[in-house]
């Protein structure tokens, strides 16, 4: 039992800090996410998840400044 709460505990943390992000900063911050979990997955694939997991790190934060760029200037 004290595993799970501990687990639970660690798990919650990181999304406290993200309470107060700006619209721009969370749309970053998916963006990273996003391009992160399936550059790891096409990396796993192809035999290097580090490095697909960075390479999708950079893509999905640039995707997510971009949204962010197009959607100040509607």
């Amino acid at each position: 039992m004290k595993k799970v709460v501990v687990a639970a505990f660690l798990g919650t943390m990181p999304l406290l800090g993200c309470s107060d992000l700006t619209p721009g900063q969370q749309r970053a911050l998916t963006g990273t996410a996003i391009g992160t979990a399936g550059g790891a997955a096409i990396g796993a694939m192809a035999g290097n998840a580090g490095l697909g997991a960075g390479i999708g790190a950079g893509a999905g934060l640039a995707g997510g400044l971009l949204t962010n760029a197009w959607r100040n200037n509607r």
